[in-house]
């Protein structure tokens, strides 16, 4: 009888926990979404949602119908697959209130109808992936009042944002964050995401933005940019909006900014401002890619150079105007963006102006250790001590326009122009001493130099679809002028000691210098594809390109005190320069389902001459430059490909390399030229392997790159016992060069607690060549590191980063066998930020460093800087914030690096920005429209 009541107790709880299990399911039925026609056996899975494990399976009955019971209570996914159909992705939830999810009809959709277009969908489109573009709807995040891009972004899969407003995304940089298509004040990308209202985002697009070039022949060329979109919703373009925040700090530190940004249908107006001695220095200065901002005569790998004579500034110190953390800096920046579409959108304009101004003011401390060849005495030991104000006002007006002259062709033309002035000063005081600390010479420099820059750039480019399919035909052309000014003090006093250390002969510089350059160049560049079948077709071009530039540098001495009016002939010169080049190409491109190969080659014809105006000598040299190259693409689905390349580039010697120019700044170490070098060839090889999935939100980027230089040009730096250098480039025909990186990041998102997990493992290494005292140094040197990192965000709750790891150098110089520079060390970062009751939010970020002592470098380094920040919104949108922060909380911040190469190690410290605490309020504004724009 116990036994029977038994029996049936259980049968009545297996029937419960069967009905139960029973009574959760999901049902539907799968048609196409034009035909309407049935798709029998279509593939039906359930998968849980935390890990994305398969829970259930069946396939769709003769009508298209489908039941999976017995699921249970949960968050799953519904995945449902038919062969030549885009596949559909279904979030669902199942509890005791709703135990039974019906998805009705599921339309699917022909991939060749659509695309290859992919609906993931929740409770509304939450991602849609079309091509190689993934599709963000805004409406399936939570975003909170007062919200910024940024926020948004945070809350993507597969898009990671650092506390510096660095994106990542799918396991690769975002570099370019464009609004409803078009560039914000150029290309910064964090002036998008810090600033524009969440609120006001309809999708946002993720994809690899191809080149112009690429875009119009349709023709893959490999240069791609990862690319986010921000698609305003339409009732958000009629308005305005902004941010106004101000800060006061101890020790004298200040900040503000101010940015307001007004919409009217597809036009744009965008102004803003920034002050302060914090180290922002504004929207960044990324426009040096401009005509006359390199360094003395480049020939590229096109063949194509250019000269800017400003860039020694007649041998004188020059400032870039960029703010790398030396020093304590002041920076005043602002600017205006407009841009407009109109006609249906056949012409559109897009124009910045930005004007700013930087000083910079700090100490170094330099200490070098330079190992002659010989025994281990053989040391020279350098300290130098130096201070210097720094100070440039730049501005810089551009403007795109573009106008679809009819549905084949286009017209882009660009131009923009920069006035550049700098004033620098510099005063250093150096001594070199042997390894018994006796002195070999001191030296102590003053130098001041003013430099006046314009630059002027203007381009159009013209592209013609022609009737064939694929056949086209572009034109760019190219033109700059660039002319700059410079005028400076060198003062110099030299010290030369005997071995015992009694002096012995003293050397004293004080001149004048002048650095007049004027550079002028054109360049242009026809393209024709032509098809040669469905999938082969063929690239060719022909470019003309001719600089012209007049460089006046002169060195005076004076001939009574203040009176600098004697020419030093053996410091000056006046050369005339004038390069022609003739560039063709011809490129094949093979693609044919998954695969596409490219491969070709570029050869330019170079012709230069060299006239001095001072001595009437000229000289002339004339040579080609190949540049071969291939590259292969396999796409394994949308988000995964292999990609494996070869190049070839041939550098020609710079004329700074070449010509014998003495220049005298720094008397302790003098370069001279050397005409008879001949170019270096360079064999490149690189490859890669991504892969990202959504719905585990994982991806793999696998990256390496191996070169090698023959007859490669090197320095030859001759030493005298009196530590006097003289540097000369030198060939070397039986050696070459080479260099290797390889990479692994992989991330991923463990769904069972929300928690981003990613790493890194990276090693590189080369090995180089140098002459010491005209002896053969071989150089070899490998790094290794990893780094591992966790992350969580939830929308107005918190954000926490961590990510640390150890790396590995190893370094050694032929000509110190006995000496390394071996060592180990430690990196980590975090940030974290909480929100807290009564709209409190906290937050903290900070670095941890430590490198070990090495044979180089007898002691240690260690680091640690802390951020901590409290802030109170008020009011209902939490449009106005409060906060009080503090800056490198342990005072820390010490300005340090460390370098080994060739011969030489070097130590640097360096006055930089340590604590302070700031006070600072921030006011969000906004009137949009509430409504669409009329058109």
């Amino acid at each position: 009888m116990k036994f029977t009541i038994t029996a049936l107790v259980l049968l009545c709880l297996c029937s419960f926990s069967t009905f139960a299990q029973n009574s959760y399911s999901v049902k539907g039925a799968s048609v196409d979404s034009v035909a309407n026609i049935k798709l029998v056996n279509t593939s039906i899975s359930v998968l849980n949602a935390k890990d994305s494990t398969l829970r259930k399976f069946t396939r769709a009955a003769a009508n298209g119908s489908f039941t999976i019971n017995g699921l249970g209570k949960g968050k799953f996914i519904l995945l449902v697959t038919y062969p030549g159909y885009a596949d559909y992705v279904e979030k669902f939830t199942l509890d005791s209130a709703k135990t039974t999810h019906n998805v009705g009809n599921i339309n699917m959709n022909l991939k060749s109808r659509l695309l290859n277009e992919v609906l993931i969908k929740g409770t509304v489109a939450a991602i849609k992936i079309k091509g190689d573009t993934t599709e963000f709807n805004a409406k399936a995040y939570t975003i909170q009042p007062n919200s910024k891009v940024e926020d948004l972004l945070k809350q993507l899969p597969g898009i990671q944002v650092d506390k510096d407003g660095k994106i990542t995304a799918q396991g690769q940089t975002v570099q370019k964050v464009l609004v409803d298509g078009e560039e914000f004040f150029g290309d910064d990308p964090t002036l998008v995401t810090k600033n524009i209202r969440g609120d006001m985002v309809d999708k946002v697009q993720l994809y690899d933005k191809k080149s112009d070039q690429a875009a119009f022949t349709g023709i893959d060329d490999g240069q791609k940019t990862k690319t986010i979109n921000i698609k305003l919703k339409e009732d958000k373009k009629n308005g305005y909006f902004g941010k106004l925040d101000g800060g006061i700090g101890t020790d004298g530190y200040y900040q503000g900014q101010g940015l307001y940004n007004k919409f009217k249908g597809k036009k744009k107006f965008s102004v803003y401002g920034t002050v302060g001695n914090t180290g922002k220095t504004g929207l960044g200065w990324q426009d040096n890619n401009k005509l006359g901002t390199g360094g003395g005569i480049q020939f590229g790998d096109d063949g194509s150079a250019f000269f800017d004579g400003g860039s020694n500034d007649g041998g004188l110190d020059s400032f870039s105007g960029r703010y790398d953390g030396q020093g304590i800096p002041k920076a005043y920046t602002g600017g205006v963006h407009y841009d407009n579409k109109w006609n249906n959108d056949k012409n559109s304009l897009n124009t910045n102006y930005k004007a700013g101004s930087l000083e910079v003011d700090g100490t170094r401390n330099n200490k070098q250790q330079q190992n002659l060849p010989g025994d281990s005495t053989n040391i020279i030991k350098s300290n130098t001590d130096q201070t210097f104000n720094n100070y440039m006002f730049r501005q810089k007006l551009d403007a795109t326009y573009t106008v679809k002259l009819d549905t084949t062709s286009t017209l882009k033309v660009s131009v923009d122009g920069t006035i550049k002035n700098s004033d620098t000063h510099t005063t250093s005081n150096a001594e070199s001493r042997r390894i018994d600390s006796t002195l070999i010479n001191t030296n102590s420099r003053t130098l001041s130099n003013k430099v006046d820059q314009q630059l002027f750039n203007a381009s159009a480019l013209y592209t013609k679809k022609l009737k064939k399919t694929g056949r086209t035909l572009s034109l760019n052309v190219i033109a700059g002028v660039t002319e700059s000014k410079a005028h400076g003090f060198l003062k110099s006093d030299l010290e030369i000691f005997n071995t015992d250390g009694t002096p012995k002969s003293s050397e004293i510089v004080d001149q004048l210098k002048t650095d007049n350059t004027k550079t002028s160049r054109f360049i242009s560049n026809l393209t024709y594809t032509e098809p040669l079948s469905k999938a082969l077709s063929v690239i060719f071009n022909y470019g003309f390109s001719k600089n012209n530039s007049n460089a006046d540098r002169k060195s005076f001495d004076q001939s009574a005190p203040g009176n600098y009016n004697l020419l030093n002939d053996s410091l000056s010169n006046h050369y005339i320069f004038d390069q022609t080049s003739n560039q063709g190409g011809i490129n094949f491109n093979y693609k044919k389902g998954k695969s596409t190969l490219r491969f070709g080659t570029r050869v330019a014809n170079i012709d230069y001459k060299q006239v001095d105006e001072i001595t009437g000598l000229s000289g002339h040299r004339n040579f080609t430059n190949w540049s071969p190259q291939a590259n292969f693409q396999y796409k394994i689905s949308n988000y995964s490909g292999l990609n494996f390349g070869y190049y070839g580039n041939q550098t020609q010697p710079t004329i700074d390399q070449l010509q014998p120019i003495r220049v005298n700044t720094d008397p302790v170490n003098q370069t001279i030229g050397n005409p008879n070098l001949k170019p270096s060839f360079t064999n490149g090889f690189y490859g890669y392997y991504n892969m990202y999935k959504v719905i585990s939100d994982q991806s793999i980027w696998l990256n390496g790159s191996y070169n090698f230089t023959t007859k490669p040009i090197v320095s030859n730096v001759v030493t005298d016992k009196e530590g006097r250098s003289i540097i000369q480039s030198v060939n070397l025909n039986d050696k070459q060069q080479s260099n290797y990186n390889f990479g692994l990041d992989m991330s991923r998102k463990l769904s069972v607690i929300g928690l981003n997990i990613n790493a890194r493992l990276n090693t590189g290494g080369n090995i180089y060549y140098s002459m010491v005292n005209n002896e053969l140094n071989k150089t070899k040197s490998n790094t290794y590191g990893g780094t591992i990192g966790l992350s969580k965000y939830k929308e107005k709750k918190y954000s926490i980063y961590i990510s640390g790891g150890p790396n590995y150098t190893i370094g050694q110089a032929s000509l110190q066998p006995d000496r390394n520079n071996n060592g180990r060390g430690f990196n980590a970062d975090y940030y974290l930020s909480i929100f807290l009751p009564g709209k409190i939010e906290i937050g903290s970020d900070g670095q941890y460093q430590y490198t070990a002592a090495t044979q180089s470098f007898d002691n240690a380094f260690r680091q640690t800087i802390i951020n901590a920040r409290i802030s109170r919104a008020f009011f209902k949108g939490d449009n106005l914030k409060a906060s009080i922060s503090g800056n490198d909380l342990l005072n820390q911040n010490q300005g340090f690096t460390r370098s080994a190469s060739s011969n030489l190690i070097t130590e640097n410290r360096y006055t930089t920005i340590r604590r302070y605490f700031m006070l600072s309020v921030t006011w969000d504004f906004n009137g949009m429209g509430g409504g669409a724009p009329k058109k």
